[in-house]
């Protein structure tokens, strides 16, 4: 890449840059009020809090609860090569894309995707439906996490105990584990806690139907069975997750149960410690992300650090990475890596779009799309060394395999580790690092979406920027009553529900036509010629790299990626709850309606006029944000000879 040496880009990173030329640093009117003054748009204050803005928003939740999980079940190690290819060839191409967009025209993606052509013109949109819908149930996840901070720093580490009033008779933890095997002498039967009382594992057996073999298993005619297989056991700490925190009890989809007020309460802290860190946009959430972006990592070496010098440590590393060739051969495990690159990249959102807007038009984003990428990447497989070190630890301490206490999701975030952590030396502190780290990762990936939506609203109507906080403010607030739902004894099914179907099949359909836009309808060569106008020239290895994976590849892998995700589709579960017909329906609806904005887009360019070539050609609003590279396009609808007169205002913008 033909650009400033690698040594001095970095050195640049922590220089603030001048304003940017495209209106920063002067004071725009108002069409509608020529005497009101607009504030200009903003900038980042360096290239580095761009960086950890990224960083911030892509590297979350995803990469200590889900991957890790993934990597185990599909194949360990071998799991790598499927993730590998899915972050070089579907991953890092659309991450780049995005931020490509954002800098080059300095504007939203509502404003860009219309820009680039009447057709697209309601793709925008559909990001904007996708982020804002992720935000609200997403704080869910870290207002439940905020009241396990809260519950650990007050010292009330209850989710170890089965003598709560919500207990059950099956509930069980590993220190009721460690207190029966305690009372095991020499020559007699091994004993475990179960039903509330110390019983051998040989009368488990009996009580199963099986017979006795020694103290791991059990006979089931001839076949060994693990002494567990025929008997029903709840963790303690799965039981405090669904009947404390959540309340669920008898709560069904059409008995939505009572309020639960701690969650309430958790969920508005979360909100306002959001709204304060963005109360000033980009300048405000700059400064936070030092801390969001890499505080996390303080946490998750001091957890990794703690986890190798556990006994059965070795064994979950091992579990965790070792590889099982013959699972490449899956096409499943190869969905799994794709949908994981999805969901820990927040791409097809437009929330990179909108951080890459507020850049300086020469910032080198093609730097910044590569670090961020791999930096995610093993970020995953370090949080993957830290999560199964301590797994493998409670394996051995409750006598039973690592595949059995592995979970993904809340299962491992609010079950799994938690339980681990209370058989911990000082399970207090390991619990407030653990959750205080999940706390700032799930709270940073909130700036971006906030941040997206925000910005949407002021680049429609530009006057409110100077009532930025105002903005902001209403966000923040419109998100936590719209999240209250979930705040109910039934919630989570809601929760599920659009967890299930927005952040899934339809952020593929979304990616790819943002790929299509750019790369067939825009065209691959225009748009390689813009990013050398930013200064990122390529090598011709590079180019046809790039070239490849935004016309061919992108497309392709998505569109095999959704087939295989249909075919294998099952309808949305949780636990032992099965969601009733309409519930389904629900969440079908909830994936379309991030899709449905797209078809209004095209059906409202027709009925404006729009016909054949002009549907796919840029209008004049797609321009470079750096103003003396601003010159009236030849090709574009709109020109200084002829306007176009249709839906889009002077600069181009949907009426």
């Amino acid at each position: 890449m033909k650009h400033s040496t690698t040594i001095n880009y970095i050195n640049k990173l922590i220089n603030p840059l001048p304003p940017q030329s495209q209106a920063n640093g002067k004071q725009v009117t108002n069409d509608t009020n020529s005497s009101e003054v607009i504030p200009a748009r903003a900038t980042w204050g360096s290239p580095l809090e761009f960086i950890l803005a990224c960083l911030g928003y892509a590297v979350g939740l995803g990469n200590v609860w889900r991957f890790p999980y993934l990597c185990y079940r599909n194949g360990g190690g071998a799991f790598l090569i499927p993730f590998f290819l899915m972050l070089i060839f579907i991953g890092l191409p659309i991450f780049y894309l995005e931020l490509y967009i954002g800098q080059y025209t300095g504007i939203g993606p509502l404003q860009a995707f219309t820009a680039i052509s009447p057709f697209f013109s309601g793709l925008g949109y559909c990001t904007l439906v996708v982020i804002s819908i992720i935000s609200i149930y997403y704080m869910i996840i870290v207002a439940w996490i905020l009241f396990y901070t809260i519950v650990s720093i007050a010292g009330r580490l209850d989710w170890g105990s089965c003598e709560n009033d919500f207990n059950t008779e099956f509930c069980y933890s590993g220190e009721y584990d460690r207190n029966c095997r305690s009372q095991n002498f020499t020559g007699s039967e091994t004993k475990t806690y179960y039903l509330q009382d110390c019983i051998s594992i040989g009368e488990i057996c009996t009580m199963s139907g099986f017979q006795p073999l020694n103290e791991t298993h059990c006979v089931n005619g001839t076949v060994p069975v693990e002494w567990y297989t025929g008997i029903t056991r709840v963790l303690a700490s799965q039981e405090y997750y669904n009947e404390r925190v959540l309340g669920r009890g008898d709560a069904s989809w059409s008995n939505w149960g009572t309020i639960q007020w701690h969650l309430v309460g958790t969920l508005f802290i979360c909100w306002l410690l959001a709204f304060l860190c963005v109360i000033k946009g980009i300048k405000s959430a700059g400064k936070v992300v030092y801390f969001t972006a890499l505080f996390p990592y303080v946490m998750l070496t001091a957890l990794l650090v703690r986890g190798v010098t556990l006994d059965g440590a070795a064994d979950g590393v091992l579990f965790y990475l070792s590889p099982k060739w013959e699972t490449l051969l899956d096409a499943s495990v190869w969905g799994d890596a794709a949908s994981q690159i999805f969901y820990s990249f927040g791409v097809a959102c437009g929330s990179l779009i909108t951080l890459a807007s507020y850049n300086n038009f020469h910032n080198n984003c093609h730097f910044d799309a590569v670090v961020v990428s791999f930096t995610n990447f093993f970020t995953s497989i370090y949080a993957g060394f830290a999560i199964f070190s301590v797994l493998g630890f409670q394996a051995l301490q409750m006598g039973v395999s690592v595949d059995d206490v592995a979970e993904t999701g809340p299962g491992l975030a609010f079950v799994a580790y938690p339980e681990a952590l209370l058989q911990m030396p000082i399970p207090q502190l390991w619990a407030i690092l653990f959750f205080f780290m999940l706390f700032i990762l799930g709270l940073g990936c909130q700036f971006a979406g906030i941040e997206a939506i925000n910005t949407a609203i002021v680049d429609t109507w530009p006057q409110l920027r100077k009532r930025y906080w105002m903005v902001t403010a209403g966000t923040c607030f419109s998100c936590f009553i719209l999240g209250l739902p979930m705040c109910f004894s039934g919630g989570v099914y809601l929760f599920t529900i659009l967890d299930w179907n927005t952040a899934s099949w339809a952020i593929l359909l979304i990616g790819m036509a943002e790929c299509i836009a750019v790369s067939w309808s825009y065209g691959i060569n225009r748009a390689i010629k813009d990013l050398a106008s930013m200064k990122m020239k390529f090598n011709p290895v590079l180019r046809f790299y790039w070239k490849a994976v935004w016309t061919v590849i992108v497309p392709v892998g998505s569109i095999s990626v959704l087939i295989f995700i249909f075919i294998n589709w099952s309808p949305p579960s949780y636990e032992d709850y099965e969601f009733p017909w309409f519930a389904d329906m629900l969440g079908w609806l909830v994936g379309l309606s991030t899709l449905i904005l797209f078809p209004v887009g095209v059906c409202w360019a027709l009925y404006h006029g729009y016909r054949g070539k002009e549907l796919f050609t840029p209008t004049a609003a797609w321009k470079p944000a750096f103003k003396s590279l601003d010159a009236p396009r030849s090709d574009s609808i709109v020109t200084t000879e002829s306007m176009h007169q249709g839906p889009f205002d002077n600069l181009g913008y949907v009426m």
